[in-house]
């Protein structure tokens, strides 16, 4: 679930906010890191049962219409497309997802009015008009349809913001990534339940090891980087670059020197991809051109040792 392009990201803004803040440990950090990769875990699933309980208040509604005393004939034959749609009925089946969201308490049930506002605002949509119309069902045009809820509708709807937010201060600037991983899941289901809906927090073992030592070691050396970015930006002035660049590129060094078993194109990658939503416009660019000249002056010192197979001696 926590993938280590997540784990750089949550580092990142950790140890950004650990060189911001005075007298907090390393300690206090760390454990803030792994707390708040944990909320993102928590949110991931939270949102992806946001379907759940809007089928679930759908069926509400349409119960409550049939039971009136006088009810007209769509009260008592009612479009039922939406809460057929047999994605959500797959996410609603999901019995790690449903386990995991009752022992955590993720259930929307208690946001009962945001639930309604969220399920007035789709129902007015041009999105769930178009889907309730089609007289045709079939799992792939159900799926799509959630796709897009989750892809254009949530992504415009501010309460939303404003919920999470009250829930927790770890929530509200994780939506838009969090809503990309459920996605990708989406993506990957089929009607036969391949695929995976519920992940544990890390995916190996290996990726919490990854995690604690990328963060202890980026702390550790972060002075040490100083002279080689500065030697290899002779043209910028140091302190006029934006910090934010500075302390990915740090990331970076230390990636590539620190862990042998990771190819460096795959760490230059990862933080030149990094860079395009956490820093500066054309920050991806400035960084690219800097980090090629460090890698090209740290492979001439012969400080670059990559081990593993496929990595001895890379180019």
């Amino acid at each position: 679930m926590i993938t280590r392009r997540l784990i750089r990201i949550k580092i990142l803004q950790i140890v950004f906010s650990y060189l911001f803040s005075e007298g907090k440990t390393v300690h206090a950090a760390e454990k803030e890191l792994f707390f708040s990769m944990n909320k993102f875990h928590e949110l991931y699933h939270k949102m992806l049962y946001l379907m759940v309980d809007l089928k679930r208040f759908a069926e509400n509604k349409i119960e409550i219409a049939r039971a009136k005393k006088a009810p007209t004939y769509e009260d008592l034959h009612p479009n039922t497309k939406f809460i057929d749609n047999l994605a959500i009925n797959q996410i609603e089946q999901n019995e790690a997802l449903n386990k995991y969201v009752s022992k955590n308490k993720l259930s929307w049930s208690q946001q009962k009015e945001f639930v309604r506002d969220l399920y007035n605002y789709l129902i007015e949509s041009d999105l769930y008009a178009d889907y309730m119309s089609r007289e045709s069902q079939s799992y792939e045009e159900d799926k799509k349809f959630v796709l897009r809820i989750y892809d254009a509708l949530l992504a415009d709807f501010e309460p939303l913001f404003q919920q999470l937010e009250e829930q927790s201060i770890y929530w509200n600037d994780e939506v838009e990534l969090v809503i990309s991983f459920i996605i990708r899941s989406l993506r990957e289901m089929d009607q036969e339940g391949q695929g995976e809906l519920h992940f544990p927090l890390f995916k190996k073992e290996e990726d919490k090891d990854f995690a604690k030592e990328l963060f202890r070691k980026t702390i550790r050396n972060y002075k040490e980087y100083d002279q080689i970015i500065e030697e290899n930006s002779r043209n910028w002035d140091l302190e006029r670059i934006a910090f934010m660049d500075i302390l990915i590129m740090k990331m970076a060094i230390n990636e590539i020197l620190e862990f042998p078993s990771i190819p460096t194109k795959v760490t230059l990658d990862e933080y030149i991809e990094i860079a395009k939503y956490y820093s500066t416009e054309k920050s991806n660019i400035f960084i690219n051109g800097i980090l090629d000249k460090v890698i090209a002056q740290l492979r001439s010192d012969n400080r670059i040792n990559k081990q593993g197979r496929g990595l001895i001696g890379e180019i």
